[in-house]
């Protein structure tokens, strides 16, 4: 190979596109297309043809992106639970007090599953019980979001939890998630502040065991 061929582009271009960026832009058209399937029709409904129907593609594209439809459906999971976290932190990053932390996260968080009630349908209901490897996924994520309000709580004690007050995390956690499957089952009647406002009480009331919460908190919380 000549020092030139080295500096060759791999794979030919197709309207200012590589190979790769066009791979990447038809795996992102079948997420697309999922989140409109599974998140209306539900996962049962999704099948391969019927995903590439949606985004406009042959099953051998799929195929490309994807092993099957659980891969598909793991790829949306964590594409909507990253981009949750991201909002939900930002909005905790930007608050400096302890009341608008909670608020500004709880509302960051509900607003992003609310806005667009397909990323709930998803994200709530239609990953759970598809598989063990799905449920481990799920609960890592509720974990997370435990494991985020223990960092709260603790940085305003200035001190680590009890067990008692870390598995208090993860029934709050639990609590919200519950309650927006019920708003999501329900019809979708409530309007999403009433949900912040029911979280917020939870909130106020795992606060109202630990007079530590009341204090200000330092920015950038991890």
């Amino acid at each position: 190979m000549t020092d030139h061929d080295a500096d060759r582009p791999t794979g030919r271009r197709y309207l200012g596109q590589s190979q790769a960026q066009r791979a990447h832009h038809r795996r992102q058209m079948l997420l697309d297309a999922a989140l409109e399937v599974f998140g209306t029709q539900g996962y049962p409904a999704g099948s391969v043809k019927n995903l590439c129907g949606a985004a406009g593609l042959t099953e051998r594209y799929f195929y490309e992106s994807f092993r099957d439809r659980e891969a598909c459906l793991a790829a949306l999971y964590a594409e909507l639970t990253a981009q949750l976290q991201d909002r939900t932190l930002r909005a905790i990053d930007a608050a400096a007090a302890l009341e608008t932390m909670i608020d500004a996260g709880l509302t960051a968080f509900v607003g992003y599953l609310t806005d667009d009630p397909r990323r709930a349908k998803v994200v709530l209901i239609e990953v759970v019980g598809v598989s063990a490897q799905m449920e481990q996924r799920r609960h890592a994520v509720l974990r997370e979001y435990a494991e985020l309000i223990a960092s709260i709580w603790a940085t305003a004690r200035s001190q680590p939890l009890s067990l008692h007050e870390r598995l208090t995390c993860v029934a709050v956690v639990g609590g919200i998630n519950h309650l927006l499957v019920d708003w999501l089952l329900d019809g979708r009647t409530d309007a999403p502040a009433e949900l912040v406002k029911v979280c917020a009480a939870l909130f106020a009331a795992v606060r109202a065991t630990d007079p530590a919460l009341a204090g200000e908190l330092p920015p950038h919380v991890q």
